[in-house]
């Protein structure tokens, strides 16, 4: 980055993070609303949250939009991607490429290497708590680092504690983020000699679990030699500083860089130049907070109803009343003077109340999509793509511009790190010479992307349906039917996976051997009639008069069959 004349780095780094605050500023007042009212534990919106672990949850009297999110995160896990079925696979873009068979074992293997190295580092948990940030708060971040003992880790970020900066094409570009370590965590990652004093002299007399604010800044690098890869010239700058107590500088722990952007920030739906995304959780807040006056309503109107305010006649003052179940209380005379009654009518109808409850409980549900994701928990694994789509088409079409987005910011550049990472591991095969020069790119075959693309198949089914209903009528409209298409466009739209689909010259090899065993078939057929027929003929006596004679005779030119008189 830039900074102006006379500034150290850590100034200028502290300088960027205020200014990225500020833009970010608007955002946060609506980021704690739906914490305070949905989730709290999650967003960290104070340095000084760290390790709280008071109750925050005083506004929640109905926790519908709680379940309701964490329903969406599994269902967005499972449904995108589950770690208990494929839901990426590698290819070259190219149908006649893939179907090399040795192009096709190569791509299935680094496939499945890549599943493995997901499913054996912390990925899936990390997805899990990415996926519902995202549905609360409309964006999630989260950093994937090399690891010695597992490839990969995914280290997550709470919403509050870190902001964002996009390029000129809208993409994010950059990250700052302010968080707490202890004493010993300091010294431990960065050395006790690139700590400051104070932290030195801590360690020093034992207090290792004093906090300490530390301020991380990734974003693209832009003074570099591009001939050197060493970590102070990479594409992107990684700086690492920690705070001090005056809030212009600090203490510089330590510079590094990646070569790629190593910050995956999705967001959930975004609004023209807007660097934050828009979500589920700002739909439904205001339903939340209905919900939650409703019930606090609904909780007052039985409290009326099972212990109402009463009336009592000052000569019961000093005498006290017993107002607990099966209580007596003694007065001289029982009468309308003296006697213990309600306030007001406590009768209540809560029916209406009790009924535009459960109005809102749906609207919150399906604002998160919650009947879709639950709809396919339910189906228990046995639910195709193709039902999913044609029992929430509507729902399916809204969410595809999500899926494609996310697919676009958190699982490409997911997958990109990941691929890297195997190379630099030594975990790749070779190659197959076919694929020299040639780019890979990803095609998902999860269960909701499975789905989309069943959406449009629902059209080819009707197609299908109407002409095979005219051929009974007309038989010839099959001629404007190309069924090997038909296969191809079908398997494509539902995502089959491509080695279960022949390709169009094996076919054919197949077609000719068919129609030469045809062939061979009717050619034996043929010569076991001519040789029965030969043998019944041989065993025939010309000497009597019979149709073989009148045959013969025909075909000697000798007249006509003779008459024979039996």
């Amino acid at each position: 980055m830039l900074g102006t004349k006379g500034e150290t780095k850590d100034q200028q780094l502290i300088r960027r993070w205020g200014a990225l605050e500020t833009e970010r500023a608007s955002w946060v007042s609506h980021w704690q609303d739906i914490s305070r009212y949905i989730m709290p534990r999650t967003g960290r919106f104070l340095t000084d949250d760290t390790n709280k672990g008071g109750p925050k949850t005083n506004l929640i009297y109905d926790n519908t939009a709680t379940r309701a999110a964490r329903t969406l995160a599994a269902g967005m896990l499972g449904g995108m991607s589950s770690p208990a079925r494929p839901w990426f696979r590698l290819t070259t873009g190219d149908e006649e490429l893939d179907e090399y068979q040795s192009v096709k074992i190569w791509l299935a293997d680094v496939t499945k290497r890549m599943q493995r190295l997901f499913s054996g580092s912390n990925t899936y948990r990390a997805l899990h708590t990415i996926y519902l940030d995202l549905g609360l708060y409309g964006v999630s971040a989260a950093t994937v680092l090399d690891d010695f003992e597992d490839g990969i880790c995914l280290y997550n970020h709470a919403v509050g504690e870190y902001a964002l900066s996009c390029d000129y094409k809208g993409r994010i570009n950059g990250i700052y983020r302010e968080f707490k370590k202890t004493t010993e965590q300091m010294v431990a990652e960065f050395g006790i000699e690139k700590c400051s004093t104070h932290v030195q002299n801590l360690f020093r007399e034992g207090n290792l679990d004093a906090w300490h604010t530390v301020l991380h800044a990734v974003e693209p690098r832009t003074a570099r030699d591009p001939r050197r890869m060493d970590a102070g010239n990479m594409s992107w700058m990684s700086a690492y500083v920690e705070m001090g107590t005056d809030a212009r500088a600090g203490t510089m722990l330590r510079e590094s860089g990646f070569r790629r952007f190593r910050t995956l920030a999705p967001r959930w739906m975004v609004e023209a130049q807007d660097i934050y995304g828009a979500s589920c959780g700002m739909d439904v807040l205001g339903d939340v907070k209905q919900l939650q006056h409703e019930q606090l309503r609904k909780s007052q109107g039985i409290d009326y109803q099972t212990k109402p305010p009463v009336q009592v006649p000052n000569s019961l003052k000093s005498a006290g009343v017993d107002m607990l179940p099966g209580g007596v209380t003694y007065v001289d005379s029982v009468g309308s003077g003296n006697a213990i009654q309600t306030l007001f009518n406590v009768n209540l109808n809560l029916e209406y109340l009790l009924q535009d409850i459960q109005d809102v409980r749906m609207r919150i549900n399906s604002g998160f999509y919650a009947d879709l994701f639950l709809m396919l928990s339910q189906a228990d694994g046995r639910m195709t793509a193709t039902e999913v789509a044609e029992r929430h088409e509507e729902k399916l079409l809204m969410l595809g511009p999500v899926l494609e987005r996310l697919h676009n910011e958190l699982l490409d550049p997911l997958i990109e790190i990941a691929f890297e990472r195997l190379i630099e591991m030594g975990e790749l095969p070779e190659a197959p010479p076919e694929l020299e020069g040639r780019p890979l790119s990803v095609e998902f075959v999860s269960l909701l992307a499975q789905a989309q693309r069943a959406v449009g198949t629902n059209s080819i089914d009707r197609f299908v349906i109407g002409i095979m209903g005219v051929a009974n009528a007309r038989p010839e409209v099959l001629d404007k039917f190309d069924a090997d298409q038909w296969a191809d466009v079908y398997a494509d739209s539902l995502g089959i996976d491509p080695s279960l689909v022949r390709g169009d010259d094996e076919v054919a090899k197949i077609r000719q051997a068919r129609a030469a065993q045809e062939q061979q078939a009717v050619a034996q057929e043929q010569a076991a009639v001519a040789a029965d027929t030969a043998a019944k003929l041989g065993g025939i006596k010309t000497s009597e008069p019979n149709a073989l004679n009148d045959i013969l005779g025909n075909l000697s030119g000798y007249g006509s069959p003779a008459s024979y008189r039996y």
